[in-house]
């Protein structure tokens, strides 16, 4: 039988699970919620990376990412970022929807899975 590992765990949650060659992220959001979409989406992809490497995988090996924003209208500042971040040629499934998020100055919330070499 596998083992689940988990990264970062907390008393609610895991920043990470890994199990049977995938690599499942939690919703990650920006350390500096002062900053603007761009800023704080980038963050969360900076964030995103060193994740996936600690799993020993990268942003090409992504399967599936979500996106929440707080507000639509910040939809181009976000992919001006994630434009930037994503690997050409490995642009993952993805879906972008807007909602309210856990503290109302985050703009963005992204979730990722993405399997292990």
């Amino acid at each position: 039988m596998n083992e689940v590992e988990r990264v970062n765990v907390e008393k609610r949650l895991s920043d990470m699970a890994i199990f049977n060659g995938v690599a499942y992220l939690a919703g990650q959001v920006p350390d500096d919620a002062s900053l603007d979409i761009q800023g704080q989406t980038t963050q969360v992809l900076h964030t995103i990376d060193r994740l996936l490497a600690t799993a020993g995988t990268n942003k090409t090996r992504i399967l599936m990412a979500q996106i929440f924003l707080a507000n639509m209208k910040e939809f181009d500042g976000m992919n001006k970022a994630w434009d930037a971040w994503v690997a050409a040629g490995n642009a993952p499934p993805r879906a972008t929807v807007e909602t309210r998020l856990a503290n109302p100055d985050y703009k963005v919330e992204i979730v990722v899975t993405a399997a292990l070499p």
